[in-house]
């Protein structure tokens, strides 16, 4: 018998999406899951891992981002295996349900119908020399978790919540306890119906721990359905797009804007992004400019705030920081920046640079002794239910663009429950002219002062 070293998995990560895509190989040629839009990076390891892409596979139509599979398979001359169910514009290879798929001569791929996360959705379990390996389960068996059955819309919902519990177990009877698991989403993804701080793990792990598979079908039905909340805007985007076939991106910078058209672009209703920290934003930033900071889940809150086509212009210490911006909006589809420009607020705008105070909890225990201030919480519905200050006003923060005129009059003090929301918060509300003090703590400092907390996790 012939030993062979083990095969290669390799994990390609995008946490600002909470995401992974994975290179698998066998010291000769290679095949991709689920690439993100910028397949640069793909391209990069290919080369350090001197193997040749063979093929490019899609667990599914994804709701989170825009794949770079098509681009990947047209650069590299693989072959791009899509489910045959899927409706899409392009030219790809259709698979089905215990298709099984050669790759060199160890690695065989057999496709797994597991409909939950979508009715379409395959999962791809790895044998090497017929022995079972590994599952790339896409949004499917997540580590603790499942995809989340809600993407399609509601009238969908309650047939993909089941699909899901049938899915996984399907999966845990016909696999190995040892097989490893390889999922897409669930590392912060709102794909991820619920989240978990797992790492990896494997069938028998996930039938000992993961709820899909120690619950009985109805009290994971209810319990998955009542955990659920709200899912970023601009996923409503993704799968017309994925299914259109993206190409690659153009990752070149976009033109140079001066302090003029930098305010002109403002004044007409254009996002001027100011990517720079919470703390350098609140202590000075050109007056009307937003801050999505690049330290923070910064496309997910930029795409889901925006309304959809408004142009954007990026504003970064320097080129890299605008580089990165680029990268991380390509994932979902915002292709394309109006303009840019570097060096700081003294250099964005033909007025000076304008600023508000940031403040702690405990500050805010003391004010309220002082002088009547609205305390604004943008966190999510769930998290302002589970545990609040009593007499908070609650808008979330992905409503707050459309509801600034909702928020009380008065001196604002505006929370989240770390700090990157309330800046993108107080951003919006300065520009709105109101005075403010955004609150950079963590919630649970809260507890730790005289402020009064309400609610069940209070």
């Amino acid at each position: 018998m012939t030993v062979h070293p083990s095969l290669a998995i390799r994990t390609i990560e995008t946490p600002s999406l909470g995401d992974r895509s994975y290179l698998v190989h066998d010291g000769d040629v290679a095949f991709v899951v689920d690439p993100q839009r910028d397949i640069d990076r793909v391209l990069a390891l290919l080369r350090t891992e001197a193997v040749r892409l063979t093929h490019v596979f899609e667990t599914h139509i994804h709701n989170d981002y825009v794949t770079g599979g098509l681009a990947l398979a047209r650069a590299t001359g693989a072959t791009y295996l899509v489910n045959a169910d899927d409706e899409v514009s392009f030219e790809r290879t259709a698979v089905h349900d215990g298709d099984t798929i050669r790759i060199g001569e160890r690695m065989r791929l057999r496709a797994i119908h597991t409909p939950g996360h979508t009715y379409t959705h395959l999962s791809y379990a790895l044998t090497d020399d017929d022995r079972p390996v590994a599952v790339f389960t896409g949004g499917s068996l997540l580590y603790g978790a499942t995809g989340r059955p809600d993407l399609l819309g509601p009238e969908h919902t309650d047939a993909l919540v089941h699909h899901q519990h049938h899915s996984a177990h399907k999966l845990a009877r016909a696999l190995p306890d040892e097989t490893r698991i390889f999922p897409t989403h669930g590392f912060g993804s709102f794909c991820s119906a619920t989240q978990s701080e797992a790492t990896e793990s494997t069938i028998g792990q996930e039938k000992r721990t993961n709820p899909v598979l120690t619950q009985d079908e109805e009290e994971y039905v209810r319990d998955l359905l009542d955990a659920l909340d709200v899912w970023p805007a601009y996923y409503a985007q993704m799968a017309p797009a994925n299914a259109a076939g993206p190409g690659a991106p153009d990752l070149s910078l976009p033109r140079l804007a001066d302090a003029v058209e930098l305010r002109r672009r403002i004044e007409g209703g254009e996002w001027v992004v100011d990517l720079r920290t919470r703390t350098a934003f609140a202590a000075g930033h050109a007056p009307g400019t937003l801050n999505f900071g690049l330290d923070g889940s910064f496309a997910t809150y930029l795409g889901w705030l925006i309304s959809w086509g408004t142009p954007v212009t990026l504003l970064g210490d320097t080129a890299a920081d605008v580089a990165q911006a680029q990268r991380e909006l390509v994932r979902i589809g915002i292709d394309r920046p109006a303009a840019h420009a570097t060096g700081g607020p003294d250099r964005w705008s033909p007025h000076a640079p304008v600023s508000f105070p940031t403040a702690t909890f405990a500050d805010l225990d003391l004010v309220r002794h002082h002088r009547d201030v609205v305390v604004l919480d943008v966190r999510r519905t769930d998290e302002h239910r589970a545990a609040r200050i009593e007499g908070a006003v609650n808008i979330p923060i992905h409503e707050l663009p459309q509801r600034v005129p909702d928020v009380p009059s008065g001196e604002v003090w505006v929370h989240c429950a770390a700090g990157y929301r309330a800046s993108i918060a107080a951003s919006f509300l300065h520009a709105a002219g109101r005075t403010l003090v955004a609150v950079d703590d963590t919630f649970e400092n809260a507890a730790k002062t005289g402020l009064h907390l309400v609610g069940p996790d209070a």
